[in-house]
């Protein structure tokens, strides 16, 4: 169950990513990768780690002194030592790496930057996602200065 699952989210996560990097991003597009796309996996983030942590789906993840416990490495450690606990896991890496894919190419296109920048930093954040980001906000940092400089020279 727990592959099946696993494979089910990477797959629906690839075909948000390949949307956002490769189709047109009209307001239908953007609302089906964060509604259909981030909503469903962290709706499956949610229902999963409650069943996972009551034991319900994955007895394995709670069992042993120190399981399910999030204060701990130790806990955490026991978490991700069952299926249950690495595909759940994975989810949330999945969820939010496309949460944080979407805001930048979102903010790049308001940026007016082209896609030939914005793919590569995407493609970062889809194997990376924090050192996308990263990347992300080392490269609009230019534009985003010059623009507030703009705004206020506008205001004076």
């Amino acid at each position: 169950m727990w592959d099946s699952l696993f494979g089910i989210a990477n797959i629906w996560a690839l075909v948000c990513w390949a949307a956002l990097i490769l189709l047109p991003r009209g307001p239908f597009v953007q609302s089906a990768i964060f509604y259909a796309g981030i909503g469903l996996l962290c709706l499956a983030y949610a229902v999963l780690l409650v069943l996972l942590l009551t034991g319900t789906l994955d007895s394995a993840a709670v069992q042993g002194e120190g399981a399910s416990n999030f204060q701990t490495i130790e806990g955490v450690r026991g978490i991700f030592m069952s299926d249950g606990g690495v595909t759940v896991g994975w989810i949330h890496y999945l969820a939010l790496d496309l949460f944080a894919g979407l805001w930048i190419a979102k903010d790049a296109d308001q940026k007016e930057f082209s896609r030939l920048v914005q793919a590569p930093v995407l493609l970062l954040t889809f194997v990376a996602g924090p050192a996308g980001l990263l990347l992300w906000l080392a490269v609009r940092e230019g534009r985003a200065r010059r623009a507030a400089r703009r705004r206020q020279g506008v205001g004076t």
